[in-house]
Order: structure tokens, then sequence, then C-alpha cells
């Protein structure tokens, strides 16, 4: 506890002014002994060895102040990335002075969840030049993470005093969830939404004459001469074509996501990971896919939503009205009545309740103990079951 106490009491003194170094403290020593002798023995030569200890200390706590004075710290936007990959950042630190920098430490206050915190060195950073620093972190954990201050840190000329001085500069780094690398989903493959089942409901839509009409849109090749408008056509100057309902209603993947707090934490965690994984397998496979939040609503764009991902803790209140058309739901807990069609991935309390399922959706139970990636591939047949 007074250890801690100490290095605490160093570190705000380093801040605010100077601390010493431990060669630092052993000059300081010194100089006090041989000051304190000469007192005594009124010995010229005792006094002369202290006041040039005196001096170099001196010397040093004016000097390390003034090397930080002036210096710049500029950050370049950091790309967003998944768990498991590694997250770069960089940063230029610039001398705008007339003087050379010497002897600097410079430290990022990054998270402690992003992991220990990184420091390089620079042994000269001449007059208005920069010095460009890139450095890695692994990240563990999904999150959006930002933090503002830079360390700037040095002891030059001699070593024996520490001078650290803090610049404040903005970082933001998102970490999407884990993507598991998913070659095939039969959970979306065999549900009647697969580019197989798209194509086919695209050509009968291509086919069909009748239908409420969802919008017009300009001719493209392939589009069949009975869905072309003549009347709009006439008036734009161009083909214009009708875009049927039908075209589109079966083209869309809906993946819901429960954020009721009912949720144990890893279950959680890994229901994110299978809400990012099948959300970028239906891109994979040119579907048609959003993502629902009860607090949110729909979310399509890619970014949007692993960011929104990221981000999402259990305990969000439920502020949108569940969408009408059937979705893959990933809950915990007891589901909502669900539209008709739709499929509920279950995350069970506990072990005991593994083959119990409780909604009247086909509901396909997740195991803890088999990894998830394997659940999402397996074949579907027997694995998904329905209560009574």
């Amino acid at each position: 506890m007074m250890m801690r106490w100490w290095q605490n009491w160093l570190t705000g003194l380093e801040t605010r002014w100077v601390a010493p170094a431990y060669a630092g403290g052993v000059l300081l020593g010194l100089s006090i002994a041989l000051l304190g002798a000469a007192v005594n023995s009124m010995a010229g030569w005792l006094y002369a060895m202290g006041g040039v200890m005196i001096a170099i200390a001196l010397i040093n706590i004016w000097a390390a102040p003034r090397s930080l004075q002036g210096l710049q710290v500029h950050r370049q936007p950091i790309r967003p990335i998944s768990v498991g990959e590694a997250l770069t950042a960089e940063m230029a630190i610039e001398n705008p002075t007339a003087q050379a920098k010497v002897l600097l430490q410079v430290r990022d206050q990054i998270p402690a969840a992003l992991g220990e915190l990184p420091e390089t060195a620079i042994a000269t950073l001449a007059p208005h030049q920069s010095h460009r620093w890139t450095y890695t972190v692994q990240p563990t954990r999904r999150g959006v993470y930002q933090w503002q201050t830079v360390t700037l840190r040095t002891a030059a000329p001699f070593g024996l005093f520490w001078c650290q001085r803090s610049r404040s500069t903005v970082a933001h780094a998102t970490v999407y969830p884990q993507i598991l690398p998913l070659t095939h989903c039969p959970l979306i493959d065999q549900m009647g939404i697969a580019e197989g089942s798209r194509w086919q409901a695209f050509r009968q839509a291509q086919q069909a004459t009748q239908g409420l009409t969802r919008a017009m849109r300009p001719y493209r090749w392939g589009d069949s001469t009975r869905l072309i408008h003549w009347r709009t056509s006439a008036r734009y100057g161009d083909l214009r074509v009708r875009e049927l309902e039908e075209q589109t209603a079966d083209n869309q993947v809906m993946i819901g996501l429960d954020t009721r707090d009912r949720w144990h934490p890893e279950a959680f965690e890994a229901a994110i990971v299978a809400a990012a994984s099948l959300y970028i397998y239906s891109l994979r496979q040119q579907l048609t896919v959003a993502l629902w939040l009860p607090h949110i609503g729909l979310l399509q764009n890619r970014h949007t939503v692993l960011a929104a991902l990221a981000e999402v803790t259990p305990g969000q209140p439920q502020t949108q009205r569940l969408p009408a058309q059937p979705l893959i739901w990933l809950g915990s807990a007891a589901s909502p009545p669900l539209p008709p069609g739709s499929v509920w991935v279950q995350w069970p309390a506990t072990t005991s309740a593994l083959l119990v399922p409780t909604a009247a959706a086909p509901t396909l139970t997740i195991n803890p103990e088999i990894p998830l990636a394997e659940q999402l591939a397996a074949d579907l047949q027997g694995s998904l079951a329905t209560s009574r």
C-alpha cells in the first residue's frame, strides 16, 4: 500500500514538474552529504564537488520540461477491425520549434481492454521534422473505444530527472464482433432465402405480369418486356419497368437480436458473433440482409450493422415494433410472438434446458459445449424442433 502511494506521488510529481530517476536520487543524496561534510570540515573541495552535483541536477531539472515544449501530436483515423484481427494505430509527433528534441518516450494511453500501453522511443527529433509512429494491438473484446491522451516523457539531457506531459488528441476505434468463416449455412440456405431460392423467385417475378407495383425503375437488359409500363416510358422518354412486390419479398434475410436483460454474458457474446456471421454470410451470398434491434429498428449498411453489434449490450428497452416478415430470431429467454416462417436460435440459460424448445416457431438450440461455427454450418435435419 505504501509502495503504491509512493509510485502515485512520483507520477503526479513527474506530471506537474519533474521526478528524480534512480540516478537523480543518488546524485541529490551525494550532493547533500558532501555539502554537509563541507560545513563540518570547512573543506573547499567538498563545497566544489557538492556544488557541481547540484548544478548538474538543476540543469536536468530545467532542461527536461523545455524538451517537451512545442511538441505536437496528430493522429490518423483508425480503420475498424473485427475481434481476432490486429488494430493498427498511426500518429505523427511533430517538432515545429527551431531546436532539436532528444531522448523522447511516447506512450499512448489506450483503454485497458485493448491491452498494454504501447510506447516508443525517439532518439532525436530534428527541428521542423516529424516522426511517424505506427503500432498494433490485438483486441480480444468487441466494442467502440475512445481515448484522447498521448503522454510525452523525457529525462534529457542526463537521464537524472523525468518529466512527463500529456497531449490531447481524440482517437476512435471500433472493434467489430468476430466473424466466423462460414462456407455454408443451412440456417439460411435451407430456409428458402439462399441464392438458389432467390434466383428462382426472381425468375418467377420476371415472368409475372400481375402483382402490386412496388416502384418504377429504368429498363435493364434481361427484364421481361411484359413488365414495361408504356405510359410512364413515353412520359420520361426511356423505357420504365414495373418492379413488382414479389420481385423482392422473398429475397431479404431478416436477423433479429433479443436485447432484453435475460442473457448470460457468454451466451450474449455468442449471439452477437452469430448475428455478425449470419449477416456477412448473407452478403456473400448476394442476399438483401437487414438486422433488427429492439431499441434501434432495422439496420442494413454493413458498417452501421457491425458498429451497432460492436456496442450493443443486454438490457436495452424495446422501442421498435417487431417486423411483420419472417426473421431469424436470436434469443435466450422466451421469445415474443414471431411472424410465421420465422426461426428461433436459442441460447438456453443452463445446459439442462438444451432440448426444451419454448417457442411455437422452429427452434435451433445452441449447445455452448460445441463450437458455434459447427452448429451454424451443420445440417438442420433433426436440429430444428417445434414445441406443441
